[in-house]
């Protein structure tokens, strides 16, 4: 397995992130079988916008993209895991930019939670917790 990472474009990670985003909305709206004009009805916006998106337009926002993918249900990992990676300055791995990441985002959650968990039994204090497991 390779190694490489998910080059950044010219303007830099986001509009690189933005760039693959438009793509998978694209093809998200295709294979739901709408047009350009029946997405950007559905969303109140106009069909240049949706354009814009689509093509990746580096002045696009990151909320439109997602505005789009909650609107054909897709799965918002695309543009929220790489974001995470670039913060960071590491490099996001280039065998996660196509296909569904839906468990990867679950995962996420898991440890949030499992993390929070941790976080208020540290909190609690001692005579609750001997309440609670007495109940």
């Amino acid at each position: 397995m390779s190694h490489k990472c998910a080059a950044s474009g010219a303007d830099g990670p986001i509009s690189y992130l933005k760039e693959l985003s438009g793509r998978r909305i694209e093809d998200a709206r295709r294979r739901a079988g709408l047009t350009q004009v029946q997405l950007a009805k559905d969303l109140g916006m106009g069909t240049r916008w949706l354009r814009e998106i689509e093509s990746g337009n580096p002045k696009s926002r990151l909320e439109d993209h997602l505005r789009c993918a909650y609107a054909l249900g897709l799965a918002t990992g695309h543009i929220l895991i790489p974001l995470i990676f670039y913060s960071h300055e590491i490099c996001y791995p280039a065998q996660l930019i196509s296909g569904d990441l839906r468990d990867l985002e679950r995962l996420c959650i898991e440890t949030i939670s499992d993390y929070n968990e941790q976080l208020v039994r540290q909190i609690t204090p001692h005579w609750r917790r001997t309440t609670a497991s007495a109940a």
